[in-house]
């Protein structure tokens, strides 16, 4: 649904309303580069094979939690695929998260320390990197590399969601041309 702001129409937030994004939990992630392009790599029978550049996508994704050792991160399955990235990552109990509860909605919530602060650390990494890698490489302008603007996510409610979804994951490389 398009709403205006400033007299501007924008997007609604794809995020779930009533969920504090610095909660406990556990999230599948998805992030696709712009208009699909391959930058990540290429699937070969079955496998994928990194860029230089999906390795360091790879690379900042298992530095996450290391970045943030206040959050109480645990890396998930994950998958860098040619034009996408798919993780699940759970945010476990930590002092930002157990703040008093009238502090817990996403009107009163601060803007980091949650899931969405985490993604734009990852993807400002990746894109510093990339500019970088396009410097040294000579990268023509066409092939700049962007993320999409937004990225989908969903809380995983409980053990079955959580192995189908790792699943996925794990199988995503072998189903990559069905």
């Amino acid at each position: 649904m398009h709403e205006k702001f400033q007299n501007k129409y924008r997007i609604s937030s794809s995020r779930l309303q009533t969920w504090n994004y610095a909660s406990e939990g556990i999230y599948f992630i998805t992030i696709n580069t712009k208009n699909r392009i391959r930058f990540f790599g290429q699937i070969d029978d079955g496998k994928m094979q990194l860029s230089e550049l999906g390795r360091i996508v790879e690379d900042e994704w298992l530095k996450t939690p290391i970045i943030r050792p206040d959050m109480n991160l645990v890396l998930g399955e994950f998958v860098v695929m040619p034009d996408h990235f798919h993780a699940v990552l759970s945010i476990g109990q930590n002092t930002y998260n157990q703040l008093d509860p009238i502090f817990r909605g996403n009107i009163f919530s601060a803007q980091s320390n949650n899931l969405p602060s985490i993604i734009r650390g990852f993807k400002s990494a990746v894109t510093t990197n990339a500019r970088k890698l396009e410097t040294i490489t000579k990268n023509p302008k066409s092939l700049v590399f962007e993320w999409q603007p937004r990225y989908h996510d969903h809380v995983i409610r409980n053990a079955d969601e959580y192995y189908r979804i790792s699943q996925y994951i794990r199988n995503n490389p072998s189903n990559w041309h069905q």
